[in-house]
């Protein structure tokens, strides 16, 4: 007979050792409980009773090689087994049954030609435009409502499904928090490979042909390796580590353009600054471009040119530094016309605050050297520590948090005029002149904003709208880190010629539903007609873009059987948007960095019959 969820964690606990629970009690009070267990909904890091729905492994791997890592320096394997077992009361899973769910031996190849149908990358195309045209959507509006799930793929050992898909040639690539790169047959979900990564893989993944023949995939990790792969067999081309600081990650995919991969460099240490023992900051964010059949590195450009320094040392004597930050945690966007491209940047991490942070940068493609630059909010400097109990290393001009986490979208207008534009966490939306040095065109506020408000992960692009949506996630000021169900949501579609809003659809409340908000995070998507925004609620739907009426919506927060047989469960939808490609959708469903539901799957919807 089965056990319930709370009486078989009780029963894995028990079964540790007395002096193992107690010895991960004490380190978790010494390494975690600053972060975790703060009371203030701002604080940027999940609760003690959200890491308990994550698997023992996942948290294993955050403090043994993830984005945690430097909290467990000089900790013996035991002691980081000890603090994974105390918080998730569980150990170590078992993995699932090695060959489910792969594909035929015989099949091999590319089940479609590469230059067919497709979702390259993070945007589709390199100007970011997240807008999939007609004949590589192969969906029009009014087969919409009749999407039906197909399959779904469920990610082993995580609870964030947070890495987009990409889908090329009738084969679907996706990273995982699992440690994998997968390749799935993009009908049937089959398994084609597996490769094994450094760590987590978050970015989305962008395809190339290489000149040597090869057909090339290329995507980041979260300890700023940047990978190249055979995308027929799953081998590796190279990999190069293109930042050495403990904190730089990978976010945001890979561009190919001309033969050069351009990578942008973000970090965590916004987190891990927060440690009143920690000389804080040292990371600028930077843009890297790397040969794309050697990996070997052409040029790296730092968002800050100056070199950090020590500025102050805290109440504690602690040495803190400056200038840090301006991470680039989106995709770059490429300008053919002007050999140029573009990045947007986050705030800055310490004082002083620097001009580069929170703005859009125009570099050269040929030799990095920054063109020109647009900042939106001066003197943004922010770390986590200026939300939590001791504020030891909050820089003391003190900034909103409000930098920017989506890629520039690059378009031209039906009147031949080039705009280039971007939501901020602010709740602004700016669109800029990128043949005049970023001039200001416009700017519309769609929402309050905030460390978690305003846009957020991505927005898109037509030759007449751009539809952004807006977050504003808020919490129960109750002392729970609850989410509050009332605030935050609603999308719009702006007039890019004037910023002006042509459509809006009003959030959409929760109800009763547990670990819920109206906030809609995730990167959204369009292709002639439609509009589809994922929310934190859960809940997928598609809207069309003449007159926001609801054409479908799928809650998602639910258990699924899958190809690869991994126990699955939807949730949050937050960061990657849905992938339309060829008359199917596909998107991922869960999320539990800011208290939203957990989740582990990956679903893929097909037009059912009328």
């Amino acid at each position: 007979m089965k056990l319930s969820a709370a009486i078989a964690v009780a029963l894995i606990s028990s079964c540790l050792p007395a002096t193992a629970q107690q010895g991960g009690a004490d380190l978790y009070a010494q390494r975690c409980a600053q972060c975790h267990d703060s009371g203030n909904a701002d604080v940027r890091a999940p609760s003690r009773t959200a890491l308990q729905s994550r698997s023992f492994d996942e948290v294993l791997g955050a403090i043994t090689t993830g984005p945690m890592a430097s909290f467990a320096q000089g900790l013996s394997n035991d002691e980081r087994a000890a603090i994974a077992s105390l918080i998730t009361g569980k150990v170590a899973s078992h993995a699932a049954a090695e060959n489910a769910g792969q594909c035929a031996q015989n099949e091999t190849g590319f089940p479609q030609p590469i230059d067919g149908p497709r979702w390259n990358g993070w945007g589709t195309d390199i100007n970011n435009s997240r807008f999939q045209p007609a004949a590589m959507a192969g969906l029009a509006q009014d087969q919409v409502s009749r999407l039906r799930l197909k399959w779904a793929f469920g990610f082993p050992d995580t609870s964030n499904a947070n890495a987009q898909p990409s889908v090329v040639g009738g084969l679907l690539f996706v990273g995982g928090g699992d440690r994998k790169v997968h390749a799935l047959d993009a009908k049937s979900g089959c398994t084609r490979w597996e490769f094994p990564t450094e760590a987590p893989v978050r970015t989305a993944i962008s395809f190339a042909p290489l000149g040597n023949g090869q057909p090339g995939i290329f995507f980041g990790d979260v300890r700023a390796n940047v990978y190249a792969l055979n995308a027929a067999t799953g081998k590796l081309i190279w990999k190069s580590k293109v930042d050495d600081h403990v904190a730089a990650r990978i976010t945001g995919a890979p561009v190919f353009y001309s033969g050069v991969v351009y990578v942008g460099v973000s970090s965590i240490e916004e987190a891990i600054g927060s440690r009143p023992t920690y000389q804080c900051c040292t990371f600028r964010g930077s843009v890297v471009a790397l040969k794309a059949e050697t990996g070997a590195q052409i040029w790296k450009t730092y968002t800050i040119p100056e070199a950090p320094h020590p500025t102050r040392a805290n109440a504690l004597g602690t040495q803190l530094f400056g200038p840090a930050g301006a991470s680039v945690w989106s995709a770059p966007t490429i300008d053919m016309q002007r050999q140029a491209l573009f990045v947007a940047t986050s705030n800055s991490y310490a004082d002083p605050a620097t001009d580069t942070s929170d703005a859009i940068l125009a570099l050269d493609l040929a030799t990095g050297r920054m063109l020109w630059h647009r900042q939106a909010t001066p003197k943004d400097s922010f770390v986590v520590a200026c939300f939590g109990t001791d504020q030891s290393n909050c820089p003391e001009d003190r900034g909103p948090d409000h930098d920017f986490g989506q890629s520039p979208i690059l378009v031209s207008l039906r009147n031949g005029q080039r705009v280039l534009v971007i939501g901020q966490k602010s709740g602004v939306v700016h669109a800029l002149d990128p043949d005049h040095e970023g001039n200001i065109l416009w700017q519309t506020r769609i929402g309050k904003g905030g460390p978690l408000g305003g846009t957020e992960w991505g927005s898109a692009a037509d030759q007449d709208r751009i539809y952004v949506a807006n977050s504003d996630v808020r919490f129960l000021r109750d002392g729970t880190r609850r989410l509050n169900s009332s605030e935050g949501g609603g999308l719009f579609g702006l007039d890019l010629a004037t910023g002006k809003i042509a459509m809006q659809v009003a959030p959409v409340a929760c109800g009763d539903r547990p670990q819920c908000s109206p906030a809609l995070s995730a990167a959204v998507t369009v292709i002639p007609g439609v509009v589809f925004s994922g929310g934190v609620s859960g809940f997928l739907r598609a809207y069309a873009t003449d007159d926001a009426r609801l054409l479908w919506e799928i809650d998602t927060a639910r258990d699924y059987t899958t190809v690869n047989g991994v126990a699955a469960h939807g949730g949050a939808m937050d960061g990657p948007g849905p992938v339309v490609v060829d008359g199917m959708l596909y998107v991922n469903s869960g999320y539990a960095q800011w208290s939203g539901l957990p989740g582990n799957v990956l679903l893929a919807f097909e037009i059912g019959n009328p």
